[in-house]
């Protein structure tokens, strides 16, 4: 469920209601890749106004970010509005070790070979995922980019239901059944990616439909992209590390794709996919980091 609020210069900022009942902000700065993230973390919570932001210890930013978030603490931005993800290596994923729903072998290469997979305890890990909700130590826990088999493993013993599912989703990659199943258990989803896949994937700024309908709107491709996100009942996490794009991007409020444009995005051709993610995380509660458990699956 949607919601909106109202920054203290009247701009219309949406959120997304949890299962938990808290809220997640439908724009995020993703840092993945990020060469400046304390500028581009200060830029976007201190300057555009940005509430969620996105980042992961394999991106090797955990650092900056949380003296960014130190930073704009200090400025004046209180912690408990702010909805932080981080993401842990999936060497960890053992219940005493919690990491990716994927288990691997230490000092692996990625993508990983058939021998460096490792069983994987889904349901002791998602226990141990549970226990730090039951002692507050994180508001939410859920998952990315599961595929549908795992998912529905994951809700047959979960005693608490993902809040999220972190997926790359695109007008190129739309994810539709996963996006049905998630909307079907009332798990909100949230687009990683939204501008198009950055590895090897393709490059949606430039797609011609975009385009047109960024010149219709007198919107930028992003800002288009993001608002398709958002339109489609989905957070999005869109990545930039230019002060200008990071503004633009969360300026997709108060106005609306129209459903023809919104079904001509929605008719781009989807590209062919070799590899996906998956996470576990956890909204954290008390400080600037939450903790998140990727994967790559190999499932249908």
């Amino acid at each position: 469920m949607a919601q909106a609020t109202f920054t203290p210069h009247d701009e219309k900022v949406v959120e997304f209601r949890l299962l938990s009942g808290h809220k997640i902000p439908a724009v995020g700065l993703g840092t993945w890749k990020s060469g400046s993230p304390r500028h581009t973390v200060l830029t976007a919570v201190v300057e555009a106004g940005y509430r969620h932001v996105d980042t992961a210890w394999e991106y090797g930013v955990q650092d900056e970010v949380g003296q960014a978030i130190k930073e704009v603490i200090h400025a004046g931005v209180e912690r408990k509005t702010l909805f932080v993800t981080s993401k842990l290596w999936c060497t960890e994923l053992t219940p005493e070790r919690i990491h990716w729903p994927f288990h691997l072998k230490d000092g692996v290469s990625r993508p990983p070979k058939a021998g460096d997979i490792l069983d994987f305890d889904m349901e002791g890990v998602w226990k141990e995922m549970e226990k730090l909700v039951n002692d507050n130590l994180v508001k939410d826990i859920g998952v990315c980019n599961f595929t549908l088999k795992k998912l529905n493993k994951l809700l047959s013993f979960a005693k608490i239901k993902p809040s999220v599912c972190q997926m790359e989703m695109h007008p190129g990659w739309r994810n539709d059944k996963m996006l049905e199943a998630c909307k079907k258990n009332g798990i909100h989803v949230t687009a990683y990616s939204p501008l198009g896949s950055q590895e090897g994937g393709r490059d949606l700024i430039h797609d011609p439909v975009v385009e047109r309908v960024a010149r219709k709107l007198n919107k930028s491709p992003g800002q288009v992209l993001v608002r398709w996100a958002i339109q489609r009942g989905t957070s999005a996490i869109p990545k930039s590390s230019n002060s200008e794009r990071i503004k633009e991007n969360i300026n997709v409020f108060g106005w609306e794709i129209s459903e023809e444009d919104f079904q001509a995005l929605c008719s781009i051709q989807q590209q062919e996919r070799v590899l996906n993610g998956e996470i576990l995380f956890v909204n954290k509660t008390d400080g600037p980091y939450t903790t998140v458990a990727d994967i790559w699956d190999h499932e249908e």
